[in-house]
């Protein structure tokens, strides 16, 4: 019986979506620019990687071609001609660049409405959420009130946070609202605790997500952010691929930050990691767990998270490098009836101005044992991607999208 694995390689796009201008990320290709970087040999790191960008399994798989068939150029050291699979490339018909709209889009439910966002303003929140939120948590204030990276408010502001009892509230272009705090000195339980009210205020103003972002450390040079992350988020407005298979009576193993993006709906097994290590070795654990018919779902949020908001060049490249040397592990895992597809949600292109996603297409890589090698050709909506897993594990179809099988 068969199986799917939805692998999302977080913000790889592949070149600017049709609507990219709108967003001011017209030219923006976040894998094909970190490929000619490292031709020119500006990806180089002393210690971590050196040379052209070196994929061979997401390149056997199509990414070369899935990125020239969206831009209509072949980056340095890729192919043209995958020798397996299928390829396609992926374009949005949700508003934004964020996590949810394309996670939602992929599970077949593109995102009806606007997200709310806070002004690029300081302070960023309005008084009276701020006000009825310092009340209702019972805290002494708080402190950031303003659009930041996330390791450079908590370098900036952790300190006085320790000292205060304050937790950081920040935003980014995103619709989110996010508050760091120190796991110890805070208490990981007391975060999660005021993000949940914080959530009761932002979700009326369609703000996608409430953050926690816990930390370590005693000083600004030894904080890190912990993998004790949680994110408070808006429900789909409808049932998605993951409440469908579910309803159905299968397996939905959530890895990563997925569960926390779907708001827990149609996960049967929740499984955590931190760590593109961590996160390969919980998706081949969720391999060996599942059932006939079950659907395995991981985010790998570090290539977003760690590279490309950092504008990391270097790390995207060996992070993408890393990934492609375990992809084989993954491939021997299936069975001759299980589906494999990689994509992504959005794009983040680490050479690109500011620190913010960018909106881009996405790659489609579909491969199995028992399917054909083709293209898909360009999708009109993420959708298809949903559609396509919901016809291999013989759903009915959904309101949303095409499968391409």
């Amino acid at each position: 019986m068969p199986r799917a694995i939805l692998c999302i390689l977080d913000s790889v796009g592949i070149g600017g979506a049709p609507d990219a201008a709108a967003y001011g990320d017209t030219g923006s290709n976040t894998f094909g620019h970190i490929a000619e970087h490292a031709a020119a040999g500006k990806a180089d790191r002393a210690g971590l990687r050196a040379g052209p960008l070196n994929v061979p399994n997401l390149d056997a798989l199509g990414i070369g071609a899935a990125i020239k068939l969206s831009t209509g150029t072949l980056p340095p050291n890729l192919s043209a001609t995958p020798k397996g699979g299928r390829f396609g490339v992926g374009r949005e018909v949700s508003k934004g660049k964020d996590t949810p709209s394309g996670h939602w889009e992929i599970a077949g439910v593109p995102v009806p409405f606007e997200w709310g966002y806070f002004p690029q303003t300081e302070p960023t929140f309005p008084p009276a959420l701020i006000e009825e939120f310092i009340k209702r948590a019972k805290l002494p204030g708080i402190l950031g009130d303003k659009h930041a990276s996330g390791t450079n408010i908590i370098a900036e502001l952790g300190e006085e946070s320790i000292r205060t009892g304050k937790p950081i509230c920040y935003t980014s272009i995103d619709s989110v609202f996010q508050i760091a705090a120190h796991e110890s000195h805070f208490g990981l339980d007391r975060l999660y605790e005021i993000c949940q009210i914080a959530f009761e205020f932002t979700a009326p103003l369609n703000i996608g997500r409430v953050i926690a972002r816990p930390f370590v450390g005693e000083d600004a040079k030894s904080f890190k952010r912990t993998g004790n992350r949680r994110d408070f988020a808006i429900a789909p407005p409808e049932p998605t691929l993951l409440d469908r298979n579910k309803e159905a009576g299968n397996q939905v193993f959530a890895i990563g930050k997925i569960s926390d993006i779907y708001a827990a709906h149609g996960v049967t097994h929740k499984l955590k990691g931190t760590g593109l290590p961590q996160l390969f070795d919980k998706t081949l654990e969720a391999m060996e767990m599942a059932a006939d018919n079950a659907f395995i779902m991981t985010n790998f949020v570090d290539f977003d998270s760690e590279y490309g908001h950092r504008r990391d060049v270097p790390g995207y490249a060996a992070a993408l490098e890393y990934f492609d040397t375990r992809l084989p592990e993954l491939i021997a895992k299936l069975r001759d009836d299980d589906l494999l597809i990689l994509t992504a949600d959005h794009g983040n292109d680490p050479t690109w101005p500011g620190t913010d996603h960018t909106r881009e297409q996405i790659p489609i890589l579909l491969f199995s044992p028992s399917v054909s090698a083709g293209e898909i050709g360009i999708r009109s909506t993420f959708a298809d991607i949903g559609e396509t897993i919901a016809h291999w594990l013989g759903l009915a179809p959904g309101r949303h999208g095409k499968s391409f099988l």
